[in-house]
């Protein structure tokens, strides 16, 4: 063993130009790897940390509505949670929550003597919330907590914000919200220290303490209402499957009646609560999910970035197999046997790993920080410190050298001690064929990463640039959470019209990007509710349409105090059987007044259909409602002027005047709108830099070979020089056959690229067409890679001085 690190070690010394490009082609690859999977691990590590995680499960509902398509909501109606623990003695407990983001309520004043802060996610809990999920207690502990009226369990950062690093238990705050100001006593505070949670919260109120948890404590409702988030613990027997198929006979034993009064259809279904994060498609959700499929793709990439190192490994090994042969023949003559000669290059190739994993964690840790700005994660050093964290290096490193040293090693066994002592360095297997091979199988990969990063990057393009029928640049939006605050919205929004850079000023209770958590059922007059479609509602003032942009095509806009009045948007219309033409003047009927129709809208107007949310859907029927009182909590600033600093201190200005007690915030629509695809830019941007990392590696190992092709024709490069040869005819010889190569790889590549990226793309309801050039041009680049790379060795080859080149040996 001590004589087979001996050689080892000369051998990678001397040829410093391997060695290198394998030890850091190795190491970028174990970075990249290493990167991935602790990512990876820790999305899948969500709500683990709960003692009786794997018995609890959501209550999902799928709900199709009459004319709508059916919709996946990670929440129910109120009763349902609490009734299936009173019917059905394998459910254990019970607990619900209400995010009061989704219900208006977005941003809440907190204050505490003299200190007053604002925070968003703020949930309403039931008394039996850490029955079911487990935190870790800063101060305070798990017992009744959450049980009496107006008690409030803060997150540590906020509590922090408010008293510092001192206990609060005990102590009263004020709450101020869209549902009043009410004093709250502080209970407990507590950390995710435990683990990450979908729950997003940064304080939990009691349910039992009016607004939405008030009517959520008493609401009996089976139909309508399905907005808070419910869980069930099963006792460890259980059979959740089980449950899961006597849902539909609860839910009809409970609100058939009034399912049918409603025109609506209704689904139950359990969801593992250990799933919730990792899976995406459900309305109503407290934290973005991140897609498994992205997932998926990222430990794909990983594993592909780690065999282009190994590659790498195999085809410079074998390359340089010749410089070996005599050695593998002394060896053989004085008793070697293959399976030492094996373990010798094995050991060979494992050293280089072990070289390339020392390389990779001060890397990693010089990246970290980079790497999770750019997946928006929270990887931390200390998970360096866990047993999983140096079982998993060790594996990647065996695997890694195992991977990349078993055909060098079992190649360079095979040679016939008498032929290689004689010059004959040929065996039956060919080592350029599979040099062949594995190189057009590293450009395929290369290829199919940069044909995703052209796809992606030209949807994105496409969403950014695509008319959704409203103006989403230079507006500008205020949010107003408190009672008082919004009552002052008129005298604020009559002093912004003022302003000379100002067009229009518009107040709502919602605007574009933001999730419409408000439907009804509508059916025309002379219907009956039986016809009802399901439209969405906003609610407005005079200036909506004319603040975002949006165009009216039948009918008028609304005029002031024009009271129980809509506007309706094309598709709106038409779910009602009606066009821009026929639609101005009808009366339309709420179908919860079926029995009693006394309450009716009259459609002043038709927009222009307008994608009011994410491209991924499809154009929903959409009311906006003229009602001056209920406006509130947005305004909309549509503006001309190009010197925003300016401009923006004329407005902090005037919300000073009438809001002197809270701190001026804005925001850019066309930023809001953004955040809508931030799954997306968040996944091209990570695919553009570990495919660099591919393209990288890659390189390196074909500079490696480029490296080796143009010292074995040396002297034949120096024969061409000695009969005219230009350096323009040296370059190109030596760099067609890498062309070829990239070729093949290129015609391999694009139908798999093609199917790849048509899958993706049928997630957007609005889409490019993959086109031609977009192949075209990754193969393109792929050329030019190859061309550049290659042309470093083949100039300095063809620059070389033939006569030292004829007297090489």
């Amino acid at each position: 063993m001590i004589n087979f690190l001996k050689v080892a070690i000369r051998n990678l010394t001397r040829n410093k130009t391997f060695t290198g490009i394998n030890i850091l082609g190795l190491a970028l690859g174990t970075v990249c790897c290493l990167y991935i999977i602790m990512y990876v691990n820790d999305q899948y590590s969500y709500d683990r940390q709960h003692k009786s995680a794997a018995n609890i499960y959501r209550i999902n509902t799928l709900l199709t509505l009459q004319g709508g398509t059916p919709i996946n909501n990670g929440s129910c109606s109120p009763p349902i949670a609490p009734t299936l623990k009173k019917d059905f003695p394998e459910v254990e407990q019970f607990t619900r929550i209400v995010h009061t983001g989704r219900l208006g309520a977005k941003q809440h004043l907190l204050q505490y003597g003299e200190k007053s802060i604002f925070e968003t996610d703020a949930v309403y809990a039931d008394s039996t919330f850490f029955d079911v999920f487990n935190y870790h207690f800063v101060y305070g502990n798990a017992i009744k907590t959450l049980d009496d009226p107006y008690c409030v369990v803060l997150l540590q950062p906020t509590a922090i914000k408010l008293f510092g690093n001192t206990d609060p238990v005990g102590k009263t705050i004020s709450i101020n919200n869209d549902y009043g100001k009410h004093d709250f006593k502080v209970t407990a505070v507590i950390d995710e220290s435990l683990g990450h949670s979908h729950i997003k919260a940064n304080l939990l109120m009691s349910m039992n303490s009016g607004g939405m948890g008030g009517f959520t404590y008493t609401n009996n409702e089976w139909a309508a209402y399905n907005y808070a988030a419910s869980y069930i613990r099963l006792r460890p027997s259980a059979n959740a499957m089980a449950l899961d198929q006597k849902l539909p006979a609860f839910l009809n034993k409970y609100g058939a009646d009034r399912l049918k009064q409603m025109g609506m259809s209704k689904q139950l279904h359990l969801q593992p609560l250990t799933s919730i994060h990792t899976t995406g498609g459900y309305k109503s959700e407290m934290s973005e999910p991140v897609d498994s499929s992205f997932l998926h793709l990222l430990l794909l990439i990983a594993v592909l970035i780690q065999v282009i190192a190994c590659i790498n490994f195999m085809n410079l090994s074998t390359a340089h197999a010749a410089k070996r042969a005599k050695e593998v023949g002394v060896r053989k003559v004085i008793g070697a046997q293959i399976k030492n000669l094996v373990t010798q290059f094995l050991g060979e190739s494992l050293l280089l790993s072990c070289c390339g994993v020392v390389l990779a964690l001060p890397l990693l840790v010089l990246l970290l920080p980079y790497f999770n700005q750019l997946t928006n994660a929270d990887i931390r050093l200390s998970f360096f410190s866990s047993v999983s964290f140096w079982l998993l290096l060790t594996g990647i490193m065996l695997v890694s050298g195992l991977l990349s040293g078993s055909f060098p090693a079992f190649y360079l066994s095979a040679f016939k001690p008498i032929k290689v002592l004689k010059g004959n360095f040929t065996n039956r297997l060919s080592a350029a064929g599979v040099r062949r091979v594995l190189v057009v199988f590293q450009f395929v990969l290369s290829i199919l990463l940069i044909s995703g990063i052209i796809v992606i990057y030209s949807q994105l393009n496409f969403i950014k640039n695509k008319d959704v029928g409203f103006n989403q640049n230079q507006q500008i939006i205020l949010n107003f959470y408190t009672g008082d605050a919004q009552d002052r919205i008129p005298a604020l929004c009559d002093q912004l019209r003022t302003l000379s850079e100002v067009k229009a000023v518009s107040q709502a209770d919602n605007y574009p990007s933001q999730e419409v958590t408000r439907d009804w059922l509508f059916y025309l007059e002379g219907s009956n509710g039986e016809t009802g479609k399901d439209i969405s509602m906003v609610t407005t003032d005079e200036h909506y349409a004319k603040a975002l942009g949006m165009t009216i095509i039948g009918g008028r806009d609304f005029r002031e105090g024009d009271s129980g009045r809509v506007l309706l948007n094309e598709t709106g219309a038409r779910s009602l059987g009606l066009n821009a033409e026929t639609a101005p003047g009808k009366r339309i009927y709420p179908q919860h007044e079926a029995n009693e129709p006394v309450m009716y809208f009259e459609i002043a107007g038709v927009t222009k259909d307008v994608n009011y949310n994410s491209l991924h859907d499809g154009i929903k029927p959409l009311m906006l409602r003229y009602n001056m009182r209920q406006a509130r909590a947005n305004v909309i600033i549509n503006v001309t002027s190009s010197n925003y600093s300016a401009l923006l201190g004329k407005i902090g200005s005037i919300w000073k005047q009438h809001l002197p007690a809270i701190p001026f915030t804005y925001s850019f629509l066309n930023d809001d709108v953004q955040k809508l695809y931030e799954a997306e830019i968040n996944l091209s941007a990570t695919i553009n830099l570990f495919t660099l990392m591919a393209i990288f590696i890659s390189g390196m190992g074909l500079f490696g070979l480029s490296a080796f092709s143009a010292e074995q024709r040396t002297k034949e490069i120096g024969v061409r020089k000695v009969l005219g040869a230009s350096v323009l005819h040296v370059s190109s010889l030596l760099s067609k056959d890498f062309l070829k190569l990239t070729l093949i790889a290129f015609i391999i590549a694009t139908p798999i690229a093609w199917w790849l990226m048509n899958q993706w793309l049928q997630s957007f309801s609005y889409r490019i067409n993959i086109s031609w050039w977009m192949f075209a041009l990754a193969g393109s680049l792929a050329m030019l890679f190859t061309v550049c790379v290659v042309s470093v060795q083949a100039i300095k080859a063809a620059l070389a001085n033939p006569v030292k080149s004829l007297r090489a040996e």
